[in-house]
Parts: C-alpha cells; structure tokens; sequence
C-alpha cells in the first residue's frame, strides 16, 4: 500500500495495487477507483485536511466510548 498527498489540491491518494484503473464511482469527497475485473485499486480523498480530520474525530469518539463502555 503507498500513500501520497498533493498539497495544492488537497487530495491524499491510498494505492492498493499495480493494476490499470480502469473506473471511479465518487461518493462525496471520496473516489474509489477499481480495475476492469472489479478489484479496488486506488482511493482519492478530495478536500483531504477537511475529510481526515473528520474521521480522525469519529475514531476517536468511538474509542472513548468502547473504553467507557467497558467501565
């Protein structure tokens, strides 16, 4: 798995594998891109800073609340 960030546009792009991409499906700021057989090649998430400091928000709430769960 390779990770890369371009800065000027904000995306950060998660490789999967070699295999030629062949199309995406956007949902929202993300773009899953796949293979001609289907398999999941690459992600880009656009608006990258915005979209990763929200998910690291969500884990973390989910975390407090299993540790306080288990209280």
């Amino acid at each position: 798995m390779k990770y890369s960030y371009k800065p000027e546009i904000d995306v950060l792009i998660i490789r999967m594998g070699n295999e030629k991409l062949d199309h995406g499906e956007q949902n929202g700021n993300v773009i899953a891109h796949y293979s001609k057989s289907g398999k999941l090649v690459e992600i880009e998430i656009l608006d990258a800073t915005r979209e990763t400091a929200s998910l690291i928000t969500s884990i973390m709430k989910a975390k407090q609340s299993i540790l306080a769960d288990s209280d």
